[in-house]
This record gives structure tokens, sequence and C-alpha cells, in this order.
């Protein structure tokens, strides 16, 4: 299985058909078309269903492939990037995942910081909960994640961030609990939630809100989510009440109150111990070391 070939056919995804393909790519028709059943014939599986007009789909194996792809042309490029930046000179890529959360400010002050010496640094963020993207580390696709309480593992290297994000209530300011100055969990007793996917389920993390909210059963959630910006129309729609770290939405109509008791977060930078770092990637986390 060639990395050429795979390319071309994630191109063919990308077009919507081979012709498509071999146009954007400056390649025959026919070499593609070859190329793809050769790898079909490799591994054993259609990978494509042909229509009519050149019109393709994806099977299942084929979309597996897609996935697999994917990643593995993230992950050459990436090396690609990183062997292509091994000098004196210090630039190249550097990627970093995380959730929604303040403490990617002092990611931004430090990249601010390196980039006044290093101009030629590029930062690369995902964002995603703590599943996804220390799926992405394993991989080897991210460079660093930035994790809430994170379980220690002998794994990797964690590094506190000094931010602490405080979990609350989102709600609209027109609601009566909007008078309130802290919302604890009777308060939310027999309302709709809107919770983070994440905070139902105990995996990379010390999940401290789900020991917070207890039996989840008998909570009424309405609706969850992974990242907040899309769930907050859910909210000022009147949909339920979302609980999400602090300083995450900015619009007029809605507020945040803090939860009663308080309940806060910790954050770490979080890399893989054998991780052998490019020279971007090295600077970067020196650097934010010493800013710690």
């Amino acid at each position: 299985m060639e990395i050429r070939v795979l390319r071309y056919f994630l191109a063919i995804i990308k077009e919507g058909g081979i012709t498509q393909a071999a146009t954007s790519l400056y390649v025959s028709q026919p070499t593609i078309s070859r190329q793809i059943k050769d790898l079909e014939k490799e591994l054993g599986k259609q990978l494509f269903i042909r229509h009519k007009k050149g019109q393709i789909e994806l099977t299942q194996e084929g979309l597996l492939l897609q996935n697999r792809a994917e990643e593995i042309i993230s992950m050459v490029d990436k090396t690609e990037n990183d062997f292509r930046y091994l000098t004196d000179i210090i630039e190249g890529d550097i990627y970093i995942g995380g959730g929604e959360t303040q403490a990617f400010s002092k990611i931004a002050n430090v990249a601010k910081s390196l980039n006044l010496k290093y101009p030629k640094l590029r930062y690369h963020l995902s964002s995603g909960n703590a599943e996804d993207i220390m799926a992405q580390i394993d991989k080897g696709l991210l460079d660093f994640a930035i994790v809430a309480h994170p379980k220690q593992s002998p794994r990797y290297h964690y590094l506190k961030l000094p931010y602490q994000d405080v979990w609350g209530v989102i709600l609209p300011r027109t609601d009566n609990l909007s008078d309130k100055k802290n919302i604890s969990l009777r308060d939310l007793q027999d309302k709709p939630l809107i919770l983070s996917r994440q905070a139902l389920q105990k995996t990379h993390s010390d999940n401290q809100l789900l020991d917070w909210l207890g039996e989840t059963k008998n909570l009424d959630i309405v609706a969850t989510f992974n990242l907040v910006f899309n769930a907050l129309f859910l909210v000022e729609e009147g949909l339920g009440y979302m609980i999400a770290f602090n300083e995450l939405t900015h619009k007029e109509d809605l507020t945040f109150r803090p939860l009663d008791p308080l309940l806060t977060s910790e954050h770490y930078l979080v890399w893989k111990k054998d991780k052998v770092f490019s020279a971007a990637a090295q600077v970067f986390v020196e650097s934010l070391t010493n800013f710690n």
C-alpha cells in the first residue's frame, strides 16, 4: 500500500469522482483507475460503488479506509514537516489539541512571545473532548493536549497550567434562576439539562462534574454536546440549562452562574514520554515550562 495511492483514494472522495480527481492531481484517469483497482485487489475489498455518469459511493470498507488513510496521510505530512525543519533555525509546526477553555490563553501568551523570536513557527489547533484529543496524542497526530484533571499515567508528561476554570450554569438572562448568585443541584432538580458528553462518563479525566451531579439517571438530560458553541443556540431557545465552564459564552442574552458548592477544574499540558519532538515543539514546551 503506497502513500501516493492513498492520496489518489482521498482525492477521489474529495472531488466526487475519478475524472475530477485526475484533473485536480494532473494525473491521467486510467492511471488512477488502475491504481485503485490494484488497491482493492491488495485489500481484497471493494472500496467504491461505481454509478452512472462517473459518480462514486463509498462502501463500508471504503469508509474504514478513508478514516485510516486520513490519519496516515496526516502523520506522513507531519513527519515530513518535522524533518524538513531539522536545522539550526527554529521553525516548523506545533500541533495542539484541547477542549474549549480559557487555559488556551496561556498557550496564546507563549505563542505570541515565541513568534517575536521565531517568526517561522506555525501553530495548528484542534478542538475536541479529552477522549478524542488523547487518541490523537497516542497516534502521534498531535504534539500536545490540554486536558482538565487528567488521570495520571506513566505514559505521559504533565505540566500544570496556571489557570482554573469554574463550572456553572449558562442560562438566559431573563430566567428566574439568573437572580441567584450561585446555583445548586437542588435548583436544577426537574430542570431540563444540556450536558457535555464527556461529563457523563469517566475517561481520561477525573470527572468532578459527574461526582457533583450524582446519579444522572435522576436528571432530565435533554441534549448533550462535545463543544459548547452550537449547543448555546439550544440554551437561547430555552430548551434547557447548560452546565459548562465560565467565560465560554459571549452572547448578550445569556449569563453564567457558578455551581454551589464551587467546582473548579485545573488544566494540564500533556504529551507522550516517548515523543521525539521537533525543534519547534521542543522550544515551545521549554518556553511554556519557564512561563509557568
